[in-house]
């Protein structure tokens, strides 16, 4: 108990430091993350929780739940900026826990096995970076793995209470982001007699079967309580949304755009990283592959496998896309790993090495934008960033002597160091490029003197929150300003430069990067002089995807 107790306290603090430092070195990075939060924003507003908006229309590419929960949480704390950030967070340290009941289910008499598979997870580099980004991944990952535990609770038994946890995670992955749940959950369950069989527990795979398609039957039902309601009061076009365009519609668009079939191979490394690159992993795969004949093992894989086979071949892929496997990944690793004897000098030397080789690339890159252009941001980057996570590598995996387990544990927290090296020394040095709080602030300010705003070119959303404004800048396209200006007067634009794009005599009201460009607010003068001169107008049409 001891043992577990620490353990725990371990896995804490360190999803703590991820979090406390995501929070306090950056702010909403748009387009993604200011989007969502401004759709809760819109909520909170119009008292309208049934159904999303965004710029005044409805917003159909997310199901509400991650919108009500923000809203949740401000009517207890109020309205705030922490609150939506944290809630990827608490799914995240709750798929931890959960991986770690599910790996007590599978290896009860493995004590450390929970603990190794916890320090994998949460070492994982897209596991950290999505632990604290505002996106819908976490939530998703957060019921699949409550989702597996429902059935492994259910197949061994507790046929009640798995079923119920099955139910839940369906309807909350569904009202997470849809679909997507029943591809991460139903593999797993449809090989069910493929990978449990076991001489104390009976299983009548008719009866399994039936059960599972009547909690998918339950959890379809409970998303369609919100969204008959949501479509009859959004009105046909939404309904057409969110009945077909989230499934049929989105199929056709996303074979529309293709990535090849073995896509994910090359990225796995990236999506798996530091784990790929420890000598001892593939030893511990390899120990986990040889022990076939385990429940665990063969349970592993059939959550692993099916889901990225199937994932590969849907021509539109994301790396977070493959977030809720992770978990498989670090219990067929942790499996292996308490069978392993102990550690050698290269094991430790590699991972050092791979180590420097990031920190060497955090460190050019200042040097490389001198001759690249990428974005004058990136020339603020310090050299102490490169110079501490060399540092941690050499520290760390020079440390430790030859214990497995002190390996995994300083592996862990060279993952965690790197990504707080991304977000202190490089997404904070970034300033106002991925930080829309000033602009938001200026552009309330003119909100309240009852000045116009239009947006020149596609609007995200991205200053909604951030400046608490009460109504969307309108979307005006460039060739339109002229226009816009006559019924406006005194109305002010929000326009996007290159970056290399000279501005002439024209002094903008305000003045910032953003993201790769510049982003300016122009009133009815600035603007009629800078249409004078020859402008191709393409940053400013870019629809920022």
């Amino acid at each position: 108990m001891k043992l577990q107790s620490n353990s725990n306290l371990h896995i804490i603090s360190l999803w703590m430091l991820l979090s406390l430092v995501s929070l306090f070195s950056r702010s909403y990075i748009p387009i993604d993350e200011t989007r969502y939060v401004a759709v809760a924003w819109n909520m909170w507003l119009n008292h309208d929780y049934l159904v999303p908006y965004l710029n005044g229309e409805t917003y159909s590419h997310k199901p509400p739940l991650l919108f009500w929960l923000m809203n949740i949480g401000w009517h207890v704390f109020g309205v705030n900026d922490w609150w939506p950030r944290l809630i990827p967070s608490l799914f995240g340290l709750g798929a931890v826990f959960i991986t770690q009941r599910i790996a007590l289910r599978l290896w009860s008499d493995r004590d450390q096995l929970p603990y190794l598979s916890a320090l994998i997870l949460i070492g994982s580099s897209m596991w950290a970076v999505f632990t604290t980004a505002l996106m819908f991944d976490m939530m998703v990952a957060f019921f699949t793995v409550l989702g597996i535990f429902g059935l492994l609770v259910a197949v061994q038994g507790e046929s009640r209470k798995g079923w119920l946890l099955f139910i839940f995670s369906i309807a909350g992955g569904l009202l997470a982001k849809g679909p997507a749940i029943l591809l991460q959950l139903l593999p797993v369950a449809l090989l069910a007699p493929w990978w449990f069989k076991s001489a104390d527990v009976k299983v009548v795979w008719r009866q399994w079967y039936l059960a599972l398609l009547v909690a998918v039957l339950i959890g379809c039902l409970i998303l369609l309580a919100w969204a008959i309601p949501a479509g009859i009061s959004g009105g046909p076009k939404y309904q057409h949304e969110i009945f077909w365009g989230q499934t049929a519609d989105r199929m056709v668009k996303s074979f529309a755009h293709q990535r090849p079939v073995y896509w994910y191979l090359p990225m796995m490394p990236v999506i798996l990283f530091p784990w790929l690159f420890a000598l001892p992993v593939w030893r511990a795969i390899g120990r986990s592959i040889s022990s076939l004949d385990e429940i665990g093992v063969r349970f592993c894989l059939a959550w692993f496998l099916p889901v990225l086979i199937a994932f590969s071949f849907i021509s539109g892929k994301q790396p977070h896309y493959l977030l809720p496997i992770v978990p498989a990944f670090a219990l067929l690793v942790a499996r292996g790993w308490v069978e392993l004897s102990d550690i050698k000098w290269f094991d430790r030397a590699l991972l050092a090495i791979v180590g420097l080789v990031v920190a060497g690339l955090i460190f050019y890159l200042p040097i490389y934008n001198q001759t690249h252009d990428l974005a004058p941001w990136v020339s603020n980057i310090p050299l102490a960033a490169g110079i501490l996570l060399a540092f941690a590598a050499i520290t760390l995996m020079f440390g430790g002597g030859r214990d497995p387990i002190k390996y995994i544990q300083r592996a862990t927290l060279l993952g965690v160091f790197l990504i707080v090296t991304i977000y202190v020394g490089v997404i904070r040095v970034s300033g106002p490029a991925y930080d829309m709080r000033m602009l938001a602030h200026q552009l309330k300010s003119f909100e309240d003197e009852n000045i116009p705003l239009a947006n020149v070119g596609v609007y995200h959303g991205q200053y909604n929150f951030l400046g608490r404004l009460h109504q969307s800048p309108e979307y005006v396209p460039p060739r339109k300003l002229d226009a816009w200006f006559l019924e406006h007067p005194n109305g002010r634009a929000i326009y996007y430069f290159e970056e290399n794009e000279p501005l002439g005599q024209v002094v903008p009201e305000y003045l910032q990067a953003y993201r790769g460009i510049l982003v300016g607010v122009l009133n009815r003068s600035q603007w009629n002089e800078w249409s004078k001169q020859p402008h191709d107008f393409s940053a400013a049409e870019k629809d920022s995807e």
